[in-house]
Formats: structure tokens, sequence, C-alpha cells
């Protein structure tokens, strides 16, 4: 029962196994023909890889594996688990053995960090793929985004520049030093143009401390009474601002001062324009000098200096006013022809657009090999085209100069007129002796044809060395052929005589099988012996004709095979003969090639 029992939760756990592999992703786990152990290691390797850890082991799995390799698979396994940091011990032994109980949690582990790895690289890949999209293919909505994007840009660049924040004021080299970190943030912030009042101390000490390091000694009276309210703060708060404000001065005029001699150097004016620039920039200074002193002038004084300038304000702000009216006039002008273009360029852009679908649409149904070669002739058209053009350009250049020269030369001919008359004779004899020249040069030409003719009818006789080299290899050919021809007829003489071998054989077996299968039945009564003794007795008579007539053939095969080799030693001594005849013909012919060669010397 005990057994039972444990055979019960071995399958119990086995199906869990099973379906904790199915539900992970490995469908091999449902085939039916595969066996308990292809099933579990196959999960398990499975799970190993898609988990994608760095090992050195190689879980190459088989199905339907011999016991080594299924043992060294499980230990491969068993090494690999303590590198993935399981949890669970397991041995190779409770593998081979189908221990499905300590199995179990293994595998919910591995299945587990097998989803997991498999989340994870899920949207690494979907970001990867959507990175890959975006390189080369656009939605709509990222079209509308990058069209506004540089409008955008531009805007927030303008606003930039706008609201920038502009130094107005900067503080005078002899003004007093600011000790107090916050005196100089204020004095900072007034040099940019913003007011802002000093930060209220919560204890006493504090504003005793500020007061003896951040006042300077001209508000030390103002200093040491202290206020009582938020008006007589916010009054000593401003009395501050204008102390620091004193020390400063308006940029314009810490840029510089330049005199009507340094502005003439510089721009090249005439002296009237400088003068009248120069009083303008010495108004506009004192007008600055009393907006930052108001309290020094009187009120009417500084009402009427706001007058004049507003008034020089007005009249240089009509004549801005003018010059950009003509300027807009003339940029109303070309923004109507602008318009023109702009309507006429739309048309055609609309037209090559529509030529451009076409050509897309035919280029999507052609060959893209086709294509290639169809850009790259067509880059090659506009490479030459180029070169044509260039070409033709220099050769319009060396044609200009070439008439030049020749007008030059005829100029100087002209006025050489009694230099005309050898010039003619000349040039009638340099005609006739480049006619005769052409005539000699066709008359050479045929001779040339003539002679290649001769040399072509002279090599195509072959010479003695190249006779006996044509000899040579038709020999070495012909011992070839036979040699192969002999070989032949030796595997067809091989074949016959072990086909009628095999056809003998067959007939031999046959027989003593008929022997075999009807003995018994012969010795069964007299009659059938006697029957069966001469029907032996027949068969060793024919197998006595056979062999008779055999023997006859191979008498006839000898006598024939002495005849032909009688031939044979016939045929070789007629070979013997001629290789002689042939060797003393050559001894002769080259005898014969010494006398001539001896006659032809004597007689030279």
């Amino acid at each position: 029962q005990v057994e039972t029992r444990e055979d019960e939760e071995q399958n119990i756990k086995l199906t869990e196994i099973l379906e904790l592999l199915v539900a992970a992703g490995y469908f091999r786990a449902r085939i039916k023909g595969l066996s308990p152990f292809d099933k579990v290691v196959g999960g398990m390797t499975w799970c190993i890889t898609t988990c994608s850890f760095d090992i050195d082991v190689d879980l190459l799995f088989q199905e339907n594996s011999t016991i080594g390799q299924k043992i060294a698979l499980t230990e491969k396994i068993v090494s690999v688990l303590p590198k993935m940091k399981c949890p669970h011990r397991l041995e190779p032994h409770q593998i081979q053995g189908l221990d499905f109980i300590h199995i179990f949690p293994v595998v919910q582990w591995l299945v587990k960090r097998a989803i997991e790895t498999r989340e994870e690289m899920g949207d690494y890949i979907r970001s990867y793929s959507i990175s890959q999209f975006q390189k080369t293919h656009r939605l709509p909505e990222d079209d509308e985004f990058m069209q506004r994007k540089d409008k955008a840009i531009k805007m927030v660049t303008d606003i930039f520049e706008v609201y920038k924040p502009q130094r107005k004021y900067k503080r005078q080299k002899g003004a007093e030093e600011l000790l107090d970190e916050e005196s100089k943030v204020h004095a900072t912030l007034l040099e940019y143009g913003r007011r802002y009042g000093f930060s209220r101390q919560a204890g006493k000490a504090e504003q005793a401390e500020d007061k003896k390091i951040a006042l300077p000694p001209g508000l030390a009276a103002a200093g040491k009474a202290e206020p009582c309210d938020e008006d007589d703060l916010q009054a000593a708060e401003e009395l501050r601002i204008k102390t620091l404000m004193t020390g400063m001065a308006a940029m314009a005029t810490e840029e510089g001062k330049l005199t009507a001699s340094t502005v003439g150097q510089i721009v090249g004016l005439q002296s009237d324009e400088i003068k009248q620039i120069v009083s303008e920039y010495a108004e506009k200074q004192s007008e600055l000098s009393a907006e930052e002193r108001p309290e020094r002038l009187g009120a009417a004084q500084q009402h009427r200096r706001k007058v004049a300038s507003l008034n020089k304000q007005i009249l240089q702000k009509n004549k801005l006013l003018e010059e950009l009216q003509a300027k807009c006039a003339d940029l109303q002008a070309k923004c109507t022809e602008a318009k023109k273009t702009l309507t006429e360029v739309k048309s055609s852009s609309e037209k090559l657009d529509k030529e451009l679908a076409a050509l897309e649409t035919i280029e999507s149904q052609a060959d893209s090999s086709i294509l290639q070669s169809l850009r790259a002739l067509v880059a090659m058209n506009e490479n030459l085209k180029s070169q044509e053009q260039e070409f033709k350009a220099h050769c319009r250049e060396e044609m200009e100069r070439l008439q030049q020269d020749i007008e030059n030369l005829k100029a100087e001919a002209v006025e050489n007129g009694e230099e005309q008359e050898p010039n003619k004779i000349i040039e009638q004899q340099y005609k006739t002796e480049k006619d005769k020249l052409q005539k000699i040069r066709l008359l050479l030409a045929r001779r040339n044809r003539e002679i290649a003719i001769l040399q072509r009818k002279i090599d195509e006789v072959p010479s003695r060395a190249e006779l006996t080299q044509y000899q040579k290899r038709f020999i070495e050919l012909y011992s070839q052929v036979s040699a192969t021809h002999k070989e032949t007829k030796q595997f067809f003489t091989l074949y016959n005589t072990l086909d009628d071998k095999k056809v003998y054989l067959e007939k031999e077996v046959n027989l003593l099988n008929s022997i075999h299968d009807n003995f018994h039945q012969a010795m069964a009564s007299s009659g059938s012996r006697e029957q069966f003794l001469r029907q032996m007795e027949q068969i060793v008579e024919g197998i006595k004709q056979n062999r008779m007539k055999m023997e006859k053939k191979k008498q006839e095969n000898k006598m024939r095979r002495d005849q032909l080799n009688d031939e044979y030693l016939e045929l070789l001594e007629k070979q013997r003969l001629y290789f002689k005849t042939v060797k003393e013909f050559k001894e002769e012919c080259r005898k014969n090639e010494m006398l001539l060669s001896k006659l032809k010397a004597s007689s030279s």
C-alpha cells in the first residue's frame, strides 16, 4: 500500500510538472509519444536556455537518448542549477530515477525564472523594435510634431531673447565695497532693474549683526534707531536702495565717452554730422543723469527736458516710419512676385509629385535588381553628361584659341605680302609629297597582306619536327586506346565467364534441391526407387555430355588462341622491320641534308 501511495504521489507531481511546463510555453510536454524523462528533462533544458544565463555547459537535449547521454545531461543540469542560484538541491540520480517529488520545486523555480526573463526580454525587444521602426518609418503624429518643432523652438528662443535679463546699471569703480552677502545680492538685482526689499530677520541679534555688517558708513545714523513698525522698515529699505543706487551708473555712461575726433576716425563721417551726433549724445547723457538723480533737479526743468527729448524721438520715429513704409511697399511688390513664383512652383511640384507617385508604383511592381542597375546607369549617365559638358567647354576654349592663332597668322601673312608666293609653292609641293606618301602606304599595306597570306600558307605545312611530334603523340594515343580496349575486353570476358559459372551453379543447386526433395519419396517404395535411379543415371549422362561439349569448346578456343598468337608474333616482326626501315630512312635523309648544305656552301 505504501508503494502504491508513493506511485500516486509521483504521478500527481508529474502531472503538475507537465502543467507548469505547458503554462510556461513548453508545448512539447503535451506529446503522448514521449517518455516522462524526455518531457521533464526537455522542459528543464528549455527553461535554463530561456533564462539567458551565461553558462559554460552545452545543454543539448535529444529525445530517445542512450543511458550514457541521459546521465551526462542530468549531471550538466545539476551543475548549472547552483550557478543560477537555485534555492533547491537536486541530484542526478533523482532526475534519472524520475523522483518527481524532488524535481517539482526545481521545475517550479525554473518556470518562474523563465517567465520573469521572458517578460524582461519582451520589454527589451519591444523597445528595440520600436526604436528600429522609428529609424525608418514615421507616424502622422510624428510628422505633425516635426512640422511644429521648428516653429516652437524658434518661438521659445525669441521669447528668451525678448525677456532675457538686461543689465541697466553698473557699479562705479570708486563706490564703496559691499561686505554683506545680502547687500551684494540686492545690489546685483538692482543692476538688472529689480527692486526687492530686505528680508526681515527673526532675531534682534541677527538684525544687529546685519546692521553692523551690511550698512555702509553713510547709513550708520539711519541704523541706530530700530524701526518699530512696517512703515519705518519700508522707509529704511527705500533709503538703503537709494544709497546703493548712488554708487551705480547707467551702462551707457560706463561704456566710455566718445569724442568727435574718435567718432570721425572710426566712422569717417563729415564734421557737421559728427557735431550733431555729439550734441545728441551729450543731451541723452544729461537726460540719463537727470533720471538717475531726479531729486537734484527741479520739476519744471525736468519736464522741459523730457518734452524736448520726446519731440526729438517723435521726429526720429517719423523718419523711421517713412523709411519703413517705403521698405514695406518694396517688400509687398516682392511678396506679390514671390507669391506668383510660389504658385508656379506649387503647380510644378504637384505635377512632379504625381509623376513620382506613378514612378513609385512602377518601382514597387518592378524587380529590385533591375531598379538598382537602372539607378547605377542613371548616375553613370549624369556623370557622363557632366563630363561631356566639361569636354565641350574645353573644346570651345581650345577652338577659340586656335582660331585666334589662325587669325594672328593670317594677319602676319597679310602684312608680309611678299612671302605669299613661296608659301603657295611650298603648299603645292607638300600636297604632292603627301599624295605620294599615301600611295606608297597603300602599296605597303597590300604587300604586307600578301606576305601575311604566304606566311599563313607556310605555317600550314608542318615541319619535320612537328611531324615527328605528331607521330609520337599518335603512337601514345594508340597505345592508350589499345590498353583501354584490352582492359575492356578482359572485363567482358571475365563477365561472360562469371555469368556462365553462375548459370551452371544455379543448375547444380536446382538439381541438388530436386534430388533432396524427391529422395524420401523415392525411397518409400521399390518402384519409385528404380525410377529415381534411372532419372539419376540420365542426369549423370547429360552432365557428361555437357562436359564433353565444354571440353571441345575449350580445345577450339585454345587452338584459336594459338593461331592469334602466331599472327601477333608475325605482326610484331613486321613492326620491328617497319621501325628499322624508318630509322634507316631518317639516317639517309640526314645524310642528304648534309650533302645539300655542303653543295650550297661550295656553290656559294
